[in-house]
């Protein structure tokens, strides 16, 4: 039955306490992200009792509210309630900086920059599929024009990253967009991209009389976001500092040649060694533990998701492929993560009686296995029910651990499933089509089989189900009649 996202909306922006706590909000592929004023407003079981709202994930200033594939439909109906979504605000005001809070601001800051990417990524990453699987049925000639050009249009999302997590970071840090993408359009220069070629042949390149590191700024993501949030704050100093008179060409004029020095010189060779660090030390892990860092992956992949945590490997895998063309420990763990999501909701729907959940359980289960997309089946089945959560966490351990020993990488980051499982076809390697296959088909059935072993306390079909309408009144949401 077809969801009103327009009474759902309504609940949902009331329980984070209303219009006026929000600063802003904005969508990913699962989920609507409320950047809020007041964290002590937001009536958590009221969210969670609203029909529609599959979960709830607080996250620094953000409220994440989990709706699931039809997320679109819920972001446009709290749009038309007259909010600002992703434009910017006013700046936040000023909080007592902790550890806790540097922790949390980076993670907020890395998942709220990337997760509007990470469409533009996936859709890339398929069409470099698509042009890989027609050169492997040789239905286009090796290097013709038809495979050359499929190629560009699947990397031009991440040869221009920077640009993109610029464009992204300067709404997140409430800073000029324009002068955040011309500043990452500086790195991709191509006279500064044939630059830092001759630096990496030796040749001594220097700005101002201070050397500049060799640096290839495609493909990365660290640079460009911690560049744009030091924008926002040279923005800021340079408006305070002119005239208003000369606003117009001179503060623009001030920000530029300020900011871009600063990111070839400092920040960018900075963030390419951080993201090359972060990098390192997880493969050195997977390179002493080998399969067990995958099965160890595939067993904790939900409980990252859940956090909102599991963005942070999204830098390193779009490095690690573009260094080496495949990856190797955190996208083969998802496929046991994802599809045992899928195959617990599946062993629901077969075992309860409530028809209600058996429709959410089914439709949960098909996200999960054919889209990779597994929040559905996360929150709509798994944690809810507890027991699946149990048996899906177990079988993403094991099924990690098979595809650690058949040594399954990725050539994209689409989220495994079904429709995306070519990503982990080698083609040098044709037994990597029966290792994936077999991870799949192990993932449903294992997960499946321990569900059932292990039972979950059946929903009653009488239990009242919470409206859009009565959300808020969190106290009746687990009342039966």
């Amino acid at each position: 039955m077809p969801k009103n996202y327009t009474e759902i909306s309504q609940a949902i922006v009331n329980a984070v306490g209303g219009l006026g706590n929000i600063e802003a909000v904005t969508h990913c592929m699962t989920r609507l992200r409320f950047v809020v004023k007041d964290k002590a407003l937001i009536d958590t079981p009221a969210l969670k009792a609203i029909n529609g709202v599959l979960g709830v994930v607080h996250s620094g200033e953000q409220c994440q509210v989990i709706i699931g594939n039809e997320v679109s439909k819920a972001y446009q109906a709290v749009l038309a309630l007259g909010l600002p979504g992703s434009a910017p605000a006013a700046a936040p005001a000023k909080r007592k900086i902790t550890l806790k809070g540097i922790g949390a601001g980076i993670l907020d800051a890395l998942v709220g920059t990337m997760s509007p990417l990470i469409p533009a990524i996936i859709g890339g990453s398929m069409v470099k599929l698509l042009a890989m699987m027609l050169d492997m049925a040789g239905l286009f000639e090796k290097g013709s024009s038809t495979l050359i050009i499929l190629n560009v249009i699947g990397d031009g999302a991440f040869f221009f990253l920077p640009v993109m997590v610029a464009a992204s970071a300067a709404l997140k840090f409430k800073t000029n967009m324009s002068l955040a993408i011309a500043i990452a359009g500086v790195l991709l220069h191509p006279n500064f991209i044939d630059l830092m070629a001759k630096a990496a042949q030796g040749q001594a390149v220097e700005f101002a009389y201070i050397p500049v590191t060799a640096v290839k700024y495609t493909y990365t993501v660290i640079p460009a976001l911690v560049m744009t949030w030091i924008l926002s704050y040279i923005e800021r100093w340079v408006d305070h500092i002119t005239p208003a008179v000369t606003k117009n060409f001179l503060k623009p004029m001030l920000i530029v040649l300020i900011a871009a020095p600063i990111a070839i010189v400092l920040i960018g060779p900075l963030g390419i060694w951080i993201g090359s660090g972060i990098s390192a030390l997880v493969y050195t892990v997977h390179g002493y533990l080998g399969w067990l860092s995958v099965a160890i992956m595939g067993a904790i992949w939900p409980l990252l998701v859940m956090t909102g945590m599991h963005r942070v490997f999204t830098p390193t895998i779009i490095q690690t492929i573009a260094e080496t063309g495949k990856e190797g420990m955190v996208m083969p763990s998802e496929i046991g993560a994802n599809l045992s999501l899928g195959g617990s909701s599946l062993a629901v729907a077969f075992k309860t009686k409530n028809r209600e959940l058996r429709q959410t359980a089914l439709a949960a289960a098909a996200s999960a296995i054919v889209a990779g997309i597994s929040e559905p089946a996360l929150y709509g089945v798994a944690v809810r029910l507890k027991r699946p959560l149990i048996a899906s966490l177990i079988s993403g351990f094991v099924c990690g651990a098979v595809a650690g020993i058949g040594g399954l990488a990725s050539h994209s980051m689409a989220s495994p499933g079904l429709f995306t499982s070519v990503q982990f076809f080698d083609p040098t390697n044709p037994m990597s089509i029966v290792w994936v296959g077999g991870v799949m088909l192990l993932s449903v059935v294992l997960s499946f089989v321990l569900t059932l072993i292990l039972g979950f306390e059946d929903i009653p079909e009488s239990e009242s189900t919470p409206t859009a309408a009565t959300a808020p009144a969190a106290n009746t949401a687990n009342a039966t009649h």
